[in-house]
């Protein structure tokens, strides 16, 4: 059984940082590309960042310089470090595991449950 196990979400400050932890449990972690979206209430789940297999890594433009996103195969681990956090940050992020069997195959997605990121004064 594939589990996603996120954490490190809570309540922060403008301008304050937190880091985002996702523990892979079922999976060959390592050749898997692992992302986090976010989803604010209302809207649609949105990419924030990716890091493939390789460790290269996608940004979404609003966490560019802002957000670093890192993987830990050994502890089949992927993290997302968030500084310089703005209201419009907040929402629920969710971790992504995703793997293709071929280039053009459909991939398979698993998600974890989500954590709550709440940016406010």
């Amino acid at each position: 059984q594939v589990q996603l196990v996120e954490s490190g979400g809570g309540l922060v400050e403008p301008g304050g940082s937190l880091r985002l932890s996702c523990t892979a449990r079922g999976i060959i972690f390592s050749i898997h590309r692992m992302g986090w979206y976010r989803q604010a209430p209302g809207k649609e789940r949105e990419l924030v960042a990716h890091i493939s297999s390789e460790d290269f890594t996608t940004y979404s433009d609003s966490a560019k310089g802002r957000f670093t996103i890192s993987r830990d195969n050994a502890k089949s681990t992927v993290s997302l470090q968030m500084n310089s956090l703005k209201s419009e940050d907040m929402g629920v992020y969710y971790c992504l595991a995703e793997r293709r069997i071929t280039s053009t195959s459909t991939p398979i997605r698993y998600w974890g449950q989500g954590t709550q990121v709440t940016v406010s004064s």
